[in-house]
C-alpha cells in the first residue's frame, strides 16, 4: 500500500555537496498590550438615592411628608440611575458595562441608553418601552387621568409625508368635543402650516402637543364627507374618561351583547368598570365586546379586576391572574406567592371603596376589539383570561406585544420606568413580545363612531357572536387578502404619554 501523502510539503533534501539552507529566524516582536476599556463603576442605589443637583422642597404628595431630597450633584443622580438598572432591570446582564456616566449630560440621557440591545424574533427592539417622566405630571395622569391638551386623540396613520393624521376620538366635554370635532376628521393645516406635506415639523409638533393650558392654535379639518372647516382650539387641563361609551345589542337567537369602550387602565377606571359590569349584570347580557383598540395599559390591578368581573368565581378561584418574573437577583425579595397577582374579587381603593365586592358576568367567551395600540395591561386581560380557559377572540389588528411591566421609581423629581418583570398567565405563558394575532383581521374604520354597530370592527364582532365567520374581501385573490390583512395590522401611532402604554404596579404595593 502506498504511503499517504504528507499534508505539509517537506523541504527537499540538499543536493550532494550543498550545505543545508539555514532557517531564517522570525523577528521577535512583542505586541502592545491592549488598551483596557473603561468599565462603569456601580455603587448601591441606596447610597446615592435622593442626592439631587436641585433638591425639591415642600411636601411629597405620595407620602404626605417632606421630600427626602438632599443636596447632591448630577453625578450622584447618574450613579443612582446606573445602580437602579443593575439592581432591578429585567435584562440587567445585557446592558453594556462600557457606557460611562461622564459621556452623558443628564441622568435622563444616561438612562435612555441603559437597556438591552437585543431584538425580538420579528426584528423589533426587545425593549421598546424604556422611558422617563416628570414625577408630578406622571402621578396626575396615572391617578386622575389629567393632562394638558385639546381632548382629541390623534392617530398617525401616515406619520411621514404625505401624512394622514386623523382624530381617533374626543374626550367628552373637552374643547375638541365642544367644537364638534369628530372621529375620522383629518388634519389638513395647523396654524396655516400644511400638515400633509409641510416641512416645519417642530411647529406642527408644538401645536399638536401643547405644554401649557391656554395655548391657542388653529386647525383646518376635513370631515369624512369631504367638507372642510377651520377652528381655533385652546389647550386646557383634560380629564380622560377611561370608559366613555357603553351600548347593548339584541342580535337575535337569545343573544344580548354588551359593548364597552375601555381606553385606559387609570385609577378612575375602577369605578366606571365596576358600575358598567353591575349594569350589564342587571340587564342580563349574554356576551361581551370590550373595545380596547386604543387602550395602551396602565395599572395592572385594574386589569385583574376587569378580568375577574368578566369571568366567574369558579374559573378564577385559586388561579393566578399573572405571575411576575423578575431578574435573577430577585431585587424586591419577593416570595413566589408575593410575586403572584390573583384575580382581584374586591375593589382595591383606586376609586371604589376598598373591599367592595366586585360583580361577575360569568362569561366563558369574550370578544376584544384590538389593534397595535392595544398594549401591556390590556394584553394582560387577554392573556390571563386565556390562561383560565376563557375564549378570547380578537377582532381588528395585532396587539403591540408588551408582556413586561414595572413599578415607576422617583428620584429627584424624575420617574424612571425600566422594565422589571415579565408577566405570565396561570398556564405559564407570556411569550408574546411580537403581540397577539387577531382572530379576524379588520381595518380600523374611521368613518363611523366607536360603539356604532356599523363600525367595521364592531360589526364583525357582532357577526361572529351571531354564528358568523371572519369576512373575506369580495375579491378573493391571495394578494387582496394579504393586503387587507397587512392594512389591518399596520401601526397607527397615537400621540399620548407612554404612561398610558404600560403595565404598572402602584408604588408601595406588592402584586399579591
Amino acid at each position: 500500500m502506498a504511503a499517504a501523502p504528507s499534508p505539509v510539503p517537506e523541504d527537499p533534501a540538499p543536493a550532494p555537496g550543498e550545505s543545508p539552507t539555514p532557517a531564517v529566524p522570525e523577528p521577535s516582536v512583542t505586541p502592545p498590550a491592549p488598551t483596557p476599556i473603561p468599565q462603569a463603576t456601580i455603587v448601591p442605589s441606596a447610597s446615592v438615592s435622593g442626592q439631587c443637583a436641585a433638591p425639591r422642597a415642600g411636601i411629597d404628595p405620595s407620602t404626605n411628608a417632606a421630600f427626602a431630597d438632599r443636596q447632591g450633584t448630577l453625578a450622584n443622580e447618574k450613579d443612582w440611575v446606573r445602580a437602579w438598572i443593575d439592581e432591578t432591570y429585567l435584562w440587567f446582564d445585557e446592558v453594556s458595562t462600557t457606557l460611562l456616566a461622564q459621556d452623558y449630560a443628564t441622568p435622563v440621557s444616561y438612562f435612555d441608553v441603559l437597556k438591552t440591545p437585543k431584538l425580538t424574533a420579528s426584528g423589533k427592539p426587545k425593549d421598546r418601552f424604556h422611558f422617563t417622566a416628570n414625577t408630578e405630571q406622571a402621578r396626575a395622569l396615572a391617578q386622575n387621568g389629567t393632562e394638558i391638551g385639546y381632548g382629541m386623540q390623534l392617530a398617525f396613520i401616515g406619520a411621514s409625508a404625505p401624512r394622514d393624521i386623523r382624530v381617533a376620538f374626543t374626550e367628552p366635554g373637552s374643547p375638541a368635543a365642544q367644537a364638534a370635532v369628530a372621529r375620522g376628521d383629518r388634519l389638513i393645516e395647523i396654524d396655516g402650516i400644511d400638515v400633509v406635506n409641510g416641512t416645519d415639523v417642530d411647529a406642527l409638533n408644538a401645536a399638536i402637543a401643547p405644554q401649557r393650558a391656554g395655548e391657542q392654535h388653529s386647525f383646518k379639518l376635513r370631515a369624512n364627507d369631504g367638507t372642510e372647516r377651520t377652528l381655533t382650539l385652546a389647550s386646557a387641563s383634560i380629564t380622560r374618561d377611561p370608559v366613555p361609551t357603553l351600548n347593548a345589542f339584541n342580535i337575535g337567537g337569545g343573544k344580548y351583547v354588551g359593548y364597552l369602550l375601555f381606553n385606559e387602565h387609570l385609577a378612575t377606571a375602577e369605578y366606571w368598570l365596576t358600575s358598567t359590569m353591575e349594569l350589564f349584570r342587571t340587564i342580563g347580557i349574554t356576551d361581551l365586546v370590550i373595545d380596547m383598540r386604543y387602550n395602551g395599559g396602565g395599572y395592572l390591578d385594574i386589569a385583574s379586576e376587569l378580568a375577574y368581573m368578566v369571568s366567574s368565581n369558579a374559573a378564577t378561584q385559586g388561579k393566578a391572574f399573572e405571575r411576575l418574573q423578575y431578574n435573577s437577583k430577585n431585587p424586591f425579595q419577593l416570595t413566589p406567592e408575593q410575586a403572584t397577582m390573583p384575580f382581584h374579587g374586591a375593589a382595591l381603593g383606586y376609586s371604589v371603596a376598598p373591599g367592595y365586592a366586585l360583580p361577575q358576568l360569568g362569561l366563558t367567551r369574550v370578544t376584544v376589539l384590538s389593534g397595535p395600540d392595544t398594549c401591556s395591561a390590556s394584553e394582560s386581560v387577554v392573556n390571563s383570561l386565556r390562561g383560565i380557559g376563557i375564549t378570547v377572540d380578537l377582532v381588528g389588528g395585532g396587539t403591540c406585544g408588551k408582556p413586561y411591566g414595572f413599578t415607576p421609581q422617583d428620584n429627584c423629581g424624575t420617574s424612571y420606568y425600566a422594565i422589571q418583570f415579565q408577566g405570565v398567565n396561570d398556564k405559564g405563558f407570556g411569550d408574546y413580545g411580537d403581540g397577539f394575532k387577531p382572530t379576524c383581521a379588520v381595518v380600523d374604520d374611521f368613518t363611523h363612531e366607536l360603539g356604532d354597530p356599523k363600525e367595521a370592527r364592531l360589526a364583525v364582532a357582532l357577526h361572529l357572536l351571531g354564528g358568523g365567520v371572519c369576512p373575506t374581501p369580495a375579491s378573493a385573490s391571495k394578494t387582496d387578502i394579504a393586503m387587507r390583512k397587512a392594512e389591518a395590522e399596520r401601526v397607527p401611532y397615537l400621540v399620548r404619554s407612554p404612561i398610558l402604554e404600560n403595565r404598572l404596579l402602584r408604588p408601595g404595593r406588592q402584586p399579591g
